[in-house]
C-alpha cells in the first residue's frame, strides 16, 4: 500500500500480525528529529518543523562543538526544545565544558545528548561518554534531560559486551536512550528486551532515517571529508547501501514493524527519533501524510 501502510500479510501458510493504526498513529506523534549544523538548517527547521517536535543537533570532530551549540541556541530562541550533542572527545578540559554548559543554560537549554565522539584522539581528559557524564554531574547536573546512545546491532569498533557494560554505567546519569539506525525491527526489539533484563529501564527512542534521497546521502558523505566520511559510512553502511537496493529506502516499512512494540511491558521502547540528514521538509511531510491516513 502507499506510504508503507499495510494491514495484513499472509504467505506460505503463515500469518504475520501488522500494527494496529492506533499503534502507528501514537508512534508518529511521539517523534523527535536530528539535524546537522549546516548552512540553512535554521531556516529549514523553522519553515517546516512544528514547535512541539523535539530536536537534537549533531556534531562532528572536524568542526568542533561550537556550530552545534550556536544552532541549538538559535533554534531554542524560535521556541523549540533542543538537545545539542556534546561529544566527550571534543572537550578540551573542565573549563571548556563549563563554558559550553553556561552558554546552553543561559539560552534556556536544559537537555543534552552525550556521546563519546569520533575523534581519533581526545582533545582533553574525557575519553568517552561516561567520563563526560561524570564531569557534568560534578558540575551540579546542569541538564534536566540527558540522552545516551544505544546500539541494537553493535558498533563497528567496540565489542558488544563493552557496549552493554557502558550503557549500564551511563544509565544512572541519563534520562533516556536514542538508538543508532537499525533496519532490523526484530533486532531492535530483542536488544531492548535484553537491555531491560540487564536492569536498564530508561525510555528508548528508536532511531530511523527520515525521508532522505540517495543523492543527499552521497552529498553529505562527501561533504564530511575523507576521514570523517569513512567513519560515517562505517557506522551507517547498512543505511548507505540500503539506498541502492531496488525500490530504495522508505521509513514506512520499518515504522510499521516497530510500532506494535512501543509501550509494551517487555521493553522500554518509547517513540521514534528520525535522523533527517536535514531533509526535514520531506520527513515532516511524510509524517503528516501518514498521520492523516491512519487517523
Amino acid at each position: 500500500m502507499a506510504h508503507g501502510l499495510c494491514r495484513t500479510a499472509v504467505g506460505a501458510g503463515s500469518r504475520r500480525k501488522l500494527p494496529d493504526v492506533a499503534d502507528l498513529a501514537g508512534a508518529l506523534r511521539r517523534v523527535s528529529y536530528e539535524v546537522l549544523p549546516l548552512k540553512g538548517t535554521e531556516e529549514t527547521v523553522v519553515d517546516h518543523v512544528p514547535r512541539d517536535v523535539p530536536l537534537t543537533v549533531s556534531t562532528s570532530h572536524a568542526k568542533g562543538p561550537e556550530p552545534t551549540i550556536d544552532l541549538a541556541v538559535r533554534l531554542t530562541g524560535h521556541g523549540y526544545s533542543v538537545a545539542p550533542h556534546l561529544a566527550a572527545r571534543q572537550i578540551r578540559d573542565t573549563a571548556h565544558l563549563s563554558d559550553l554548559v553556561a552558554r546552553l543554560r543561559d539560552a534556556g537549554i536544559d537537555s543534552a545528548f552525550i556521546i563519546g565522539g569520533d575523534a581519533p584522539e581526545p582533545a582533553g581528559p574525557f575519553d568517552d561518554a561516561f567520563a563526560l557524564l561524570v564531569a557534568l554531574d560534578d558540575l551540579g547536573h546542569p541538564f534536566q534531560r540527558i540522552g545516551v546512545a544505544g546500539y541494537p546491532e553493535g558498533h563497528a569498533r567496540i565489542e558488544t559486551d563493552l557496549l552493554d557494560e557502558a550503557l549500564e554505567k551511563k544509565a544512572p546519569y541519563a534520562t533516556h536512550v536514542i538508538t543508532q539506525i537499525c533496519f532490523d525491527a526484530a533486532a531492535t526489539v530483542g536488544w531492548a528486551r535484553q537491555v531491560k533484563e540487564r536492569g536498564v529501564v530508561l525510555p528508548v527512542r528508536v532511531g530511523l532515517p527520515g525521508v532522505v534521497s540517495r543523492q543527499k546521502l552521497v552529498r553529505i558523505s562527501a561533504g564530511l571529508g575523507l576521514g570523517q566520511s569513512a567513519r560515517f559510512l562505517l557506522k551507517q553502511q547498512s543505511l548507505f547501501w540500503r539506498f541502492f537496493l531496488p525500490g530504495g529506502y522508505h521509513p514506512g516499512r520499518l515504522a510499521n514493524r516497530l510500532a506494535p512494540h512501543l509501550h509494551r511491558p517487555a521493553t522500554e521502547l518509547d517513540g521514534f527519533h528520525f535522523f533527517t540528514f536535514n531533509e526535514v521538509a520531506s520527513t515532516e511531510a511524510w509524517r503528516r501524510s501518514m498521520l492523516d491516513r491512519v487517523s
